[in-house]
């Protein structure tokens, strides 16, 4: 076997040689040795015989590999004892599928929060809406009130140790007082609603019962926790003049309110429109709160040895996808993803990714214990309905809808199969975990037409949140992948960015991958990058 690998190499590179004074395919062998060196022709050698050997290997011994074969064996020293027609054995290495035991997945006792209806939130939304619908009307003959919007200019400049009186006063003095005044803390025309919660503390406060017109120094203190923390815990004074107020003068709440704000006619339909939307949101919410449950409950009966690759490649997949979203948002992610990043951010993605792979690999094993499928016709329906749903977008891929509606609907079906075969007891909202905020009314989906709302600290930092504190948080993965239009271009740069960043990784590993097959004069040999620690040999 490895004389014919070395006659078959000899003339490969006797069909590619270009040496002066032979034609292609007539170099004399001593000549083409002569010319590439021994050690290159065997190098080519045995590389091809490593990868027939190994393929034949795996089919043989029919083994479930995961990823690429990793040499065991020195590839130089497998080179330099290559012989023509004398065996050669190497070791290698490869991942192959863990064997799954899921110990219990049947009568499981779990505990899962039931979320309910709450009808004041309704009321709640509405009054939201009518405060964003509100007319601003100048106010004069009245002190500043809460809720108001006040115009106002505002000078601050710290207090405390920093600003004890100079001896000699004068020029001194004045100095002194340029030195403490809070960089960012000076505005003028600055609009701000006198709601709590919104400014530090006592700053609105400060604000409330001025007259238009009057000037007014506050005392306030920065909050320990502020961002910046040269002003974290400092006691400050803020020098106020209220210029223009305004009060809200809120629509009545009618049917013409409905027909502003929504697409409907009347505000009894408006209200049965958000009363049906958070009744199927409670409900939707009960739902995953009990598949969580049962989740969470199968990941402590599942025992299962993970290769390594298969941790690297949802690892990839999580870091990937946070490259692709930064380069949606316009980020240029080839100098954003430098190797330190991608470092970071496959750390900080690893145990999401081994929770979502332990729970999808014990998801497949009850489909396939349970003999738990998905019909071309039921994909077919789905994909069909999506379609009609995203109507005229061209740029959705139909193979990865297809994929991906069969997955979800695949998990769906294993979903309910547990939810049937086990007992999940429903206790209040807050009883497992502390109730969270409310959702914001952007989740009510009524279709509406206003104006954004922003709100501004009191003293922006001098410098922007650093590109890695940006993507720490942005750096989660997504637990259901949703069916979205083809991202094409910005998903493959996105991997490719990751890969090489990955490549720049891989020169302080040890275990080198196989080589990638080549038989072309001049081609490469040897690779170094690692990919298995998980021996079959």
């Amino acid at each position: 076997m490895s004389q014919q690998a070395y006659e078959k190499t000899l003339q490969e590179f006797t069909r590619f040689a270009n040496i002066p004074g032979f034609r292609k395919g007539k170099v004399p062998r001593q000549v083409l040795i002569q010319r590439f060196g021994s050690t290159r022709i065997k190098a080519t050698v045995v590389e091809d015989l490593i990868q027939s050997s190994l393929q034949k290997a795996i089919e043989q011994e029919e083994i479930a590999v995961i990823g690429s074969p990793n040499l065991k064996s020195s590839f130089d020293e497998l080179v330099e004892q290559f012989r023509p027609g004398a065996a050669m054995t190497f070791s290698a290495a490869v991942d192959v599928v863990p064997e799954i035991v899921l110990k219990q997945y049947k009568d499981l006792q779990v505990q899962a929060e039931e979320f309910t209806y709450d009808p004041e939130r309704v009321d709640k939304v509405l009054e939201d809406y009518r405060k964003r619908s509100a007319t601003l009307v100048p106010v004069e003959e009245r002190p500043a009130q809460q809720g108001d919007v006040a115009t106002v200019d505002f000078a601050g400049r710290l207090t405390g140790e920093l600003e004890s009186e100079p001896e000699d006063g004068g020029e001194d003095e004045a100095t002194e007082s340029e030195s403490n005044e809070i960089p960012g803390g000076s505005a003028e025309d600055f609009e701000i609603e006198l709601s709590e919660g919104r400014f530090i503390p006592g700053f609105v406060d400060g604000i409330i019962g001025m007259q238009l017109g009057e000037t007014k120094e506050v005392a306030v203190t920065f909050p320990e926790d502020y961002p910046q923390p040269d002003l974290a815990g400092k006691p400050a004074v803020f020098t106020i003049t209220v210029k223009e107020l305004k009060e809200r003068e809120l629509p009545e709440l009618d049917d013409d309110f409905a027909q502003e704000v929504s697409e409907f006619e009347t505000l009894a339909e408006l209200r049965e429109s958000l009363e049906s939307r958070f009744q199927k949101e409670a409900e939707q919410k009960t739902k995953e709160s009990k598949q969580q449950a049962l989740l969470d409950q199968l990941l402590e009966q599942l025992e299962a040895d993970l290769p390594e690759t298969l941790i690297r490649r949802e690892v990839d997949q999580a870091v990937t996808q946070t490259a692709m979203q930064f380069s949606q948002q316009g980020m240029d992610i080839r100098k954003t993803f430098t190797q330190e990043v991608v470092a970071m951010l496959r750390e900080q993605a690893r145990p999401e990714a081994l929770i979502r792979l332990k729970r999808t690999l014990a998801l497949g094993e009850i489909a396939k214990q349970e003999s738990i499928e998905v019909s071309a016709d039921e994909v077919q329906a789905k994909v069909e309905e999506l379609l009609t749903e995203y109507g005229g977008q061209e740029d959705i891929d139909p193979d990865r809808l297809r994929e991906v509606v069969q997955e979800d609907l695949l998990r769906e079906k294993i979903l309910d199969w547990l939810e049937v075969n086990n007992t999940v007891e429903l206790v209040p909202e807050g009883s497992l975990t502390p109730v969270g905020e409310p959702d914001s009314e952007e989740a009510v989906g009524v279709e509406m037409i206003e104006e954004s709302e922003s709100v501004t600290p009191l003293i922006e930092p001098e410098t922007t949140p650093s590109t890695m504190d940006t993507i720490e948080v942005a750096a989660r993965p997504v637990e259901d992948e949703a069916v979205e239009p083809d991202l094409g271009a910005a998903t493959e740069e996105a991997a490719v960015v990751v890969e090489e960043a990955e490549s720049a990784a891989a020169t302080s590993e040890t275990l080198p991958e196989q080589p990638s097959q080549s038989a072309q004069p001049g081609s490469s040999t040897k690779s170094g990058k690692p990919e298995s620690k998980k021996a079959k040999k």
